[in-house]
């Protein structure tokens, strides 16, 4: 008989979190699933009491993103109706084939800007 426990799985998702312009840019790298989401709605969203008076506005860099399930896409949906309820907004740049499929297959694409790189998700 094979006894298979659940182990410790080490944090599979790095965030960085830098500012570009007024712009949050969350710098993304490994796997989005059940196991990180509330670290990723952490990453994302500005802290609680965060109110500078602007509309918040969010560039996830995803060029480091490896996997993504549904988890990851009810987080970028969640965040997106954050955001765009305080004026901002959220957009997805720089993701990988695979994940840019996903975002295709579900229609995420056609509800959050997806540019295909940083830069043009900085410009307005």
């Amino acid at each position: 008989m094979t006894d298979i426990s659940p182990t410790e799985r080490p944090e599979r998702l790095f965030v960085a979190r830098t500012t570009a312009d007024g712009i949050r840019v969350v710098t993304l790298r490994g796997d989005i699933d059940h196991d990180v989401k509330d670290a990723l709605t952490t990453a994302l969203l500005p802290p609680d009491g965060a109110d500078d008076g602007q509309a918040p506005r969010v560039v996830a860099d995803l060029s480091g993103v490896t996997f993504l399930d549904s988890t990851g896409i009810n987080v970028f949906v969640h965040v997106h109706q954050q955001v765009s309820a305080a004026q901002g907004w959220l957009r997805l740049a720089a993701a990988r084939e695979s994940v840019t499929r996903v975002f295709e297959l579900v229609g995420l694409d056609t509800v959050i800007a997806c540019p295909p790189t940083v830069e043009q998700a900085l410009n307005p």
